[in-house]
């Protein structure tokens, strides 16, 4: 199975954003071949939550945990601390109210 870089994850990522009308930036880019990706989701009231992909022990799949939920400025701190570890960390900030971030859809954890 052919893995997807990293920019093309991301561009599609942010259509698939777009198409539903919920807005999200790139804050950080990473290595376009082999960067990782942290997502963090802003919901707009002081709080929010940063993924990260990982393997399912069980399943050996891929899927989105959460690395850091609460406070905004403490999220964006996690964040930081990551990239300081990974200059070639990929960050996308999305923006939404009711807490959308798609992640959980067909395709998004490959």
């Amino acid at each position: 199975m052919t893995r997807l870089t990293a920019r093309i994850w991301v561009g599609a990522y942010l259509t698939r954003l777009r198409l539903a009308a919920i807005p999200a930036y790139v804050t950080a880019r990473g290595d376009a071949t082999a960067g990782a990706v942290l997502v963090k989701l802003a919901t707009l009231d002081g709080r929010a939550q940063a993924f990260q992909r990982s393997f399912d022990l069980m399943t050996g799949g891929r899927v989105w945990v959460v690395l850091a939920d609460g406070p905004e400025a403490d999220v964006d701190a996690a964040i930081s601390r990551q990239r300081r570890h990974d200059p070639d960390l990929w960050v996308i900030e999305v923006e939404d109210r009711a807490g959308r971030h798609l992640l959980d859809q067909d395709g998004l954890a490959d």
